[in-house]
């Protein structure tokens, strides 16, 4: 029995190296020609949202709206058109099955989990929702992380953004009907969802175009994502 106890404590220790090596091994640097923004240069505030399985990008309307139409980003000018009522726009990305047939950890299904994880080829979409008021108040079970973006990041994450979903067809972009809360749309989106591909994945990639420092591995959980941007990014919960 001990012999099995020292066995089990020898393979859970590679594990836990083998994961602490590949993460860093796999983290990124931030690009100090995007981000932080410098010095007295305008800022754009976003904000990174975890409910503790998932997590999404909050964006202001009226920014989204004024890059999207001076650089040509049709789906994102539709999305700000659709939302216009708003001061806010959250975007999540996943399994598009999974995404729609789980809207909270109580409706959570393992056949569900391992067919989004590990079966090949699974279609995703985009969950947009507008609301109004600090995101930090609107969801106040969620962690809400507040990141202030350059000019040029914000506009290299928006172009990243905007290709995420399936372009126009005849100058509509179609949805797939309603959203899990509030006011909100689920939209075809690009992108093959799997074990390696997850939401949160997603989330570190943008914000890695925008400059922030991005660590893959540990964004396969929620809890990585928030802890890499809480401590490489050294951000905080507080919205201006």
């Amino acid at each position: 029995m001990k012999r099995l106890a020292a066995g089990l404590g020898i393979v859970l220790l590679l594990v836990v190296v083998s994961f602490a090596g590949a993460a860093l091994w796999t983290a990124r640097p931030s690009d100090p020609a995007l981000w932080p923004p410098r010095p007295g240069a305008p800022a754009i505030d976003i904000a990174v949202i975890s409910n503790g399985y998932h997590a999404g990008l909050a964006l202001r309307r009226a920014a989204i709206a004024d890059v999207a139409s001076q650089r040509g980003y049709a789906a994102l000018i539709a999305v700000t058109q659709r939302f216009g009522a708003f001061e806010w726009i959250e975007f999540g990305w996943g399994d598009r099955e999974f995404y729609r047939s789980v809207p909270t950890p109580g409706d959570l299904s393992l056949r569900l989990a391992l067919r989004a994880l590990f079966l090949p080829g699974n279609t995703a979409v985009l969950h947009v929702v507008g609301f109004d008021g600090d995101p930090a108040r609107v969801f106040p079970d969620d962690e809400t992380l507040r990141v202030p973006l350059s000019a040029e990041g914000f506009e290299r994450m928006l172009a990243a953004l905007d290709a995420t979903f399936v372009p126009p067809q005849g100058g509509a972009l179609s949805d797939l009907g309603r959203g899990l809360y509030g006011t909100s749309l689920f939209y075809p989106a690009r992108g093959r969802f799997s074990i390696v591909n997850v939401c949160n994945h997603w989330v570190d990639a943008l914000l890695g175009t925008a400059g922030l420092p991005t660590a893959p591995v540990l964004a396969t959980l929620p809890a990585g994502l928030m802890l890499n941007l809480r401590w490489r990014a050294r951000l905080t919960s507080s919205l201006r």
